[in-house]
């Protein structure tokens, strides 16, 4: 665990932020530049709220987050509100003028390539800070690549224009912003159905899914999957496709976590035994087209419909077989979010101590799979709740830092 961040230095991050000199903001605070220094050194207390007030309304943040006991932003990632609403302004603002006149020459595709497996990377070790301030600039030069870029080039940059909408889907969904999440999974999959690409319109509609699903279409979420499932499924010589394999079984999967959320205890057993063919035919625990697809995810994914169908006891069952060295190897996201799951279902046991484990664990695995998801604020809120007297040191110090009361 990191030590908590003093405001004075919380104020001069924040005021590097937004590229502002010590003069410039001192000026907008009517303040001078001496007094700003002294305050971010901490040889000058801020203890009127006023102040504070006015210093969040130049820095364009909330009091909170000056106030707020939270880690170093060297090792703790946090998602910036302006990088988020200036994300939504890029999606919300489509426009079609990097395909309209003389488009300006483009980076080079295989520079464009490392870029967006850099994206992928980020969201895969939940680095949703990082992603998020990088993805308008990412998308923008994908975009103009997409319009200069003709024959073999110009499939790869569609791809990889497409690649960017399913990884902004899903860290819009893990944020909250359910909508933008299905807008940009649809334009990943008009994007691969435009090029020919069945995996990877795949892939996104597995993310299309998944947004329906946290929005509470839960109907559709399952259909979405299940077609598109039943169109890849392989059949004699495909099996050996480990890519088709791996699209294919990753839809089961969600699929799966859709039949559970219905409550179809027989949909679920049904899929989660395909999905174990498809997962023997991988073999191993593989990341094909990011899916995470393997035997180790279908065990995660087992546990994680067992907690959504109730039954916490089984899903805890199953992760105590999880193999230690597979689990390990698998990204942070993963683990990080299975972790939660656990979570969830010692609390539905009533193990309010193993599941305040499970969350501490989780957080040191991914810290913002756990700060920023409202899901692992309702179930730490739940445990603060329930707890008889009060939880350990640990879990009452991870509740401060993402800013849980009951």
């Amino acid at each position: 665990m990191g030590e908590e961040l003093p405001i004075g230095r919380r104020v001069a991050y924040w005021r590097g932020r937004r590229k502002l000199s010590q003069q410039v903001f001192a000026d907008r605070l009517g303040k001078s530049k001496s007094w700003v220094d002294k305050v971010e050194r901490g040889e000058r207390r801020l203890d009127k709220f006023s102040v504070l007030l006015d210093m969040a309304g130049v820095l364009q943040i909330s009091v909170d987050m000056l106030t707020s006991q939270v880690e170093s932003t060297q090792t703790v990632p946090t998602t910036d509100q302006i990088d988020l609403d200036k994300l939504r302004l890029t999606l919300t603002h489509f426009a079609p003028a990097a395909y309209l006149g003389t488009p300006a020459s483009p980076l080079p595709v295989a520079d464009l390539r490392k870029a967006v497996t850099h994206a992928w990377l980020s969201l895969q070790h939940a680095r949703y800070d990082i992603l998020v301030r990088e993805l308008p600039t990412l998308l923008g030069q994908v975009q103009a690549a997409d319009a200069y870029y003709s024959g073999g080039n110009g499939e790869q940059a569609a791809s990889l224009l497409g690649q960017v909408y399913q990884v902004t889907s899903s860290a819009l969904r893990k944020l909250g912003a359910y909508d933008l999440a299905r807008l940009t999974a649809e334009r990943a999959i008009s994007i691969a159905v435009r090029t020919g690409d069945a995996l990877r319109a795949g892939t996104g509609t597995t993310r299309f899914a998944n947004a329906l699903l946290a929005a509470g279409h839960v109907r559709q979420a399952f259909e979405a999957n299940i077609v598109t499932a039943h169109r890849l499924a392989p059949d004699g010589a495909t099996w050996a496709d480990r890519d088709r394999v791996s699209v294919y079984g990753s839809l089961l999967l969600q699929a799966t976590m859709a039949a559970a959320h219905l409550g179809d205890h027989t949909s679920v057993r049904e899929l989660l035994r395909e999905a174990k063919v498809a997962a023997t035919t991988i073999g191993k625990d593989d990341n094909r087209h990011w899916t995470s697809f393997g035997p180790t995810n279908l065990q995660l994914h087992a546990a994680a419909a067992a907690v959504e169908l109730g039954d916490g006891g089984r899903a805890v069952t199953i992760n105590q077989g999880l193999p230690l060295r597979r689990f390990g190897a698998l990204m942070p996201e993963r683990r990080a979010q299975h972790l939660l799951d656990i979570a969830r279902g010692h609390v539905i046991e009533g193990n309010l101590s193993n599941g305040g484990e499970c969350l501490v664990e989780a957080d040191r695995v991914a810290p913002a799979e756990i700060r920023t998801r409202p899901v692992a604020h309702a179930v730490m809120a739940e445990i603060l709740r329930r707890t008889p007297g009060s939880p350990s040191a640990l879990v009452t110090d991870l509740a401060d830092r993402m800013g849980v009361r009951v």
